[in-house]
């Protein structure tokens, strides 16, 4: 079968959300029988050489986005990254711009990584957030992330249109001249019947050094107890590496397979409430609880906004105790949505008229 265009999917390295929800476009992209360049940078880049080693990369400039010891000022951190943000933005239009020119890619996907479009091919942006929450400053940097979506030719929302979603506001727009799609929830998991061997799945993330402290907090928590935990501290390294602490096992991280045989084979989870987290867990139809980043207003509406519906408790960083995951129970937990994404007809707009 003769090869379609050459598909450039590049995914920000905040944490590895954007990384692991761009492994099923990649998935469906090269069902398809397309090429598939993947670009990112650091861990992330990392993860998706490991899920697919046989395709071509690129090590695109970093954001160098961390958090500070203190959430409530990540806001002001964020902003006062800015300059930085703007250089590397050019900077990896640049590097896009001189493989548009050669003719080695024919369409671009970027999950949340700006600089990643050309208006000589088409040009994807992949992203839950048509409304970026900042606290008081909400109004302006959603405005300031719609008007970079503008540039794009289409943006693919993973989530349903209608009432029935995950994201809710962060998603969803009362009026928008964007050109949206939706294309249902995106997620490497799949959900399988196994025998329940662990009692708790951790699933750590994001950048330091919140991850770290997160980290140090669960292990206080739940050394020693009665209970066969896993540990997965989202440090992707060369190796895989395991070592035990009393009735801990923590892996520094785990590949998608193994994660979904894990997971599924685990009574509940822990985790932050990433969007991508949310989806995956989803997948997998688990009772979880949540702890969202500090300081991080997205996570944070998330897990208000499921314990709300009555699906999911949480509790913020510094008043968990392992008390808090009898409240579990007590909630429906995550199913998956309905989604029959014609990813086909989606990809149609890299073929050209």
């Amino acid at each position: 079968m003769v090869k379609k265009n050459t598909i450039l999917v590049a995914a920000l390295h905040w944490g590895l959300g954007h990384a692991t929800r761009c492994i099923p476009i990649i998935r469906e992209l090269l069902k398809c029988n397309y090429n598939v360049i993947i670009a990112s940078d650091g861990a992330a880049l990392l993860l998706l050489q490991k899920e697919f080693p046989k395709l071509n990369s690129i090590e695109l400039p970093s954001y160098n986005i961390t958090y500070p010891l203190h959430g409530k000022n990540f806001k002001w951190k964020l902003f006062s990254k800015i300059p930085n943000i703007k250089k590397v933005i050019a900077s990896e239009k640049r590097i896009i711009d001189k493989l548009v020119s050669e003719e080695k890619i024919q369409g671009l996907i970027s999950d949340n990584r700006f600089g990643v479009r050309n208006n000589k091919v088409p040009s994807v942006y992949l992203t839950h957030q048509l409304n970026v929450l900042t606290g008081s400053t909400t109004f302006f940097s959603s405005k300031k992330h719609q008007s970079i979506i503008r540039k794009f030719d289409e943006c693919w929302v993973p989530d349903l249109k209608g009432p029935l979603n995950f994201s809710g506001k962060l998603g969803h727009l009362k009026h928008s001249e964007l050109n949206i799609k939706y294309i249902g929830p995106l997620s490497r998991m799949k959900k399988i019947n196994l025998t329940i061997k662990y009692d708790v799945f951790i699933l750590l993330s994001g950048p330091e050094p919140q991850r770290s402290l997160f980290e140090n907090i669960l292990i206080n928590s739940l050394r020693g107890e009665k209970l066969s935990v896993i540990l997965v501290q989202g440090l992707v390294e060369t190796e895989q590496k395991k070592h035990q602490i009393d009735n801990l096992t923590i892996y520094n991280y785990m590949e998608s397979e193994e994660i979904e045989k894990t997971i599924n084979t685990s009574e509940i989870v822990i985790s932050r409430s990433g969007y991508t987290t949310i989806m995956d867990l989803a997948a997998l139809e688990k009772k979880v609880f949540f702890i969202p980043t500090p300081g991080q207003y997205e996570q944070e509406y998330l897990a208000k906004r499921l314990k709300k519906l009555d699906l999911v408790p949480y509790c913020d960083q510094e008043d968990f105790n392992i008390e808090k995951l009898d409240k579990i129970n007590r909630y429906k937990g995550l199913n998956s949505l309905s989604n029959n994404t014609d990813f086909k007809e989606l990809f149609h707009l890299f073929e050209g008229e």
